[in-house]
């Protein structure tokens, strides 16, 4: 959901034509259950992701892909994934492209926000031993999470959970 796409090749969006894009995802990222309208073919290109197939949101169950490494995932299946310490992944296929999540989405700008984030975008907050800023949030059922500027560190995606106001 804390992503920056570049679109390499094509138009994800026209039906029947072939696209390559790279996904960008910060540290800390959870994607949550989606799925999409066509084959997806992935490719790390940097940073190890972790992937899996299935409805529900389980640790347990993503499977390690580390850089130079691939995943397939049949048009229609759900699936999810989580990248730790941030990664770059090329998917291609063939349009549309779409995302469809399995218990929708929310952004901290959309008109119900404060019935869904805890925290808005520039509230200081604090989490482990570091402090930020909010820069962006993002929820999809149970999973909320927010962009975070940590003080002096990389952009990060951060639960809800690990987050007090300061």
């Amino acid at each position: 959901m804390a992503t920056d796409v570049e679109i390499l090749h094509g138009d994800p969006d026209v039906v029947g034509a072939p696209f390559v894009m790279r996904i960008r995802e910060l540290p800390g990222t959870r994607v949550p259950p989606h799925s999409h309208p066509t084959d997806e073919h992935i490719t790390v290109v940097r940073g190890t992701w972790y992937f899996a197939l299935g409805t529900e949101w389980n640790r347990e169950a993503l499977q390690e892909i580390k850089a130079g490494g691939y995943a397939f995932a049949p048009k229609g299946s759900w699936m999810y994934a989580w990248s730790p310490d941030g990664a770059i992944v090329q998917v291609h296929g063939v349009g549309p492209f779409h995302v469809h999540w399995r218990h929708g989405s929310h952004r901290l700008d959309d008109a119900d926000a404060k019935s869904v984030f805890r925290f808005a975008r520039g509230t200081r907050v604090a989490f482990g031993n570091r402090t930020g800023v909010i820069a962006e949030g993002y929820a999809s059922g149970k999973i909320i999470q927010y962009e975070v500027d940590p003080e002096g560190g990389e952009r990060r995606m951060v639960d809800e959970d690990e987050l007090k106001a300061e």
